[in-house]
């Protein structure tokens, strides 16, 4: 039995990514061509692509989608897997670079160290691999971008004993800036989950110490995470308090250019010291500028204005709204109608841009590239593409 299950948009207009862009260029396709001559090749695209950009990939070279999250594992188990392999990855420049210079750090650990990444690799594999991988040049995420050069030296300069973080995205100085305090075991690097983890961990560490403490975080990331972050942090303390008096305070500093402040009014919250957790204030100033969504050029606590169209009022405002089942065809404007369209090679955008996303979600259970994504890759090197 076959079931026709509808896919919406949730808004009729205009529903955009510049990474996603970038990889929607010609550029972009000109450098899978250059990648299908470099044999045996996978790329690993980066999943907030389209599904257009997933296929055309596919049918040019074998694609593995890709989160922050998984980047690295899947980039050092395709490596292990498959001899002399070419990894292109795109089209997140900034995470390309770092994702590199992750690699050259590693070549300074010990091999047990670099065990525990990655059980089938050692230094000498970290060394050979690194000529083997690619990533492309031309793309960035706006939102990251924001976090400038100005921004990065204030950090330095003033949170130098803090703990630092950084997600995959972020520019390479303030990736480069938390990869050493990351070897000093006061700063990580990676995914949004890779950061929470990070901070749950030293506020635990810190309430098992039984000592008052003050710890401060500056999150290199977007700002759509700090909700997360609190809930995490308060769901710790709130545990501790019941047991022990030990007073720990946990600060969450925003790599914000003072350029980036917003008033939100003329009158300040009378007596914020004397506010209490889960209190409603009102603060006179906040992260980000007036118009737009946080963004600024001056840097720092950005927000996703892409990620936060994916919203459950949206949600709620094509089911109900718009009364699902469409008998009446008010949802043609938020129909994916470009699902639909054919590849180059003639078959359907939905079934080939799929199959990177499947080959995934096989590495995310079994922790090894698919049999059938290796065939792809050791196939095309054996047809001679």
């Amino acid at each position: 039995m076959e079931f026709q299950v509808g896919v919406y948009r949730m808004s009729n207009e205009r529903i955009g990514c510049s990474l996603a862009d970038a990889a929607a260029t010609p550029d972009y396709m000109d450098y899978l061509e250059s990648a299908s001559n470099s044999l045996p090749s996978l790329h690993v695209v980066y999943i907030n692509t389209s599904l257009e950009t997933k296929a055309y990939s596919h049918e040019l070279v074998p694609t593995i989608t890709c989160t922050s999250s998984n980047v690295v594992p899947t980039i050092l188990q395709a490596f292990a897997q498959v001899p002399d392999l070419n990894i292109w990855y795109g089209p997140d420049s900034y995470m390309g670079a770092n994702i590199k210079e992750l690699f050259q750090q590693m070549t300074l650990m010990s091999d047990e160290e670099i065990a525990e990444i990655h059980p089938k690799h050692n230094r000498d594999s970290i060394k050979s691999l690194l000529p083997r991988l690619h990533y492309y040049e031309n793309g960035t995420c706006i939102v990251h971008h924001l976090f400038g050069h100005e921004v990065v030296e204030r950090i330095n300069e003033m949170y130098c004993d803090a703990f630092l973080t950084a997600h995959f995205e972020v520019p390479g100085e303030m990736f480069s800036l938390a990869m050493e305090a990351k070897r000093r075991g006061m700063g990580v690097v990676g995914s949004t989950q890779n950061i929470l983890d990070f901070i749950k961990q030293r506020v635990q560490e810190a309430l098992d110490r039984n000592v008052d403490d003050h710890l401060q975080f500056v999150l290199g990331t977007e700002s759509g995470m700090v909700t997360s972050i609190v809930a995490a942090v308060r769901s710790l303390l709130d545990s501790s308090n019941s047991t022990s008096s030990t007073k720990i305070n946990v600060e969450i500093v925003f790599p914000v250019s003072s350029d980036s402040m917003t008033k939100t009014s003329t009158r300040a919250s009378p007596a914020l010291k004397s506010v209490k957790a889960g209190d409603d204030i009102i603060l006179p100033v906040v992260p980000g500028v007036a118009s737009g969504e946080g963004c600024s050029i001056h840097g720092g606590c950005a927000s996703c204005p892409y990620m936060k169209m994916n919203s459950l009022g949206s949600l709620l405002n094509v089911c109900h709204h718009y009364h699902l089942p469409d008998e009446r065809n008010n949802l043609k404007a938020y129909e994916t109608e470009r699902f639909k369209s054919q590849t180059p090679q003639g078959k359907s955008i939905a079934d080939v841009g799929c199959q990177p996303i499947l080959h995934m979600r096989h590495f995310q259970a079994k922790k090894e590239l698919s049999e059938e994504l290796v065939y792809q890759v050791l196939g095309s090197h054996g047809n001679g593409k």
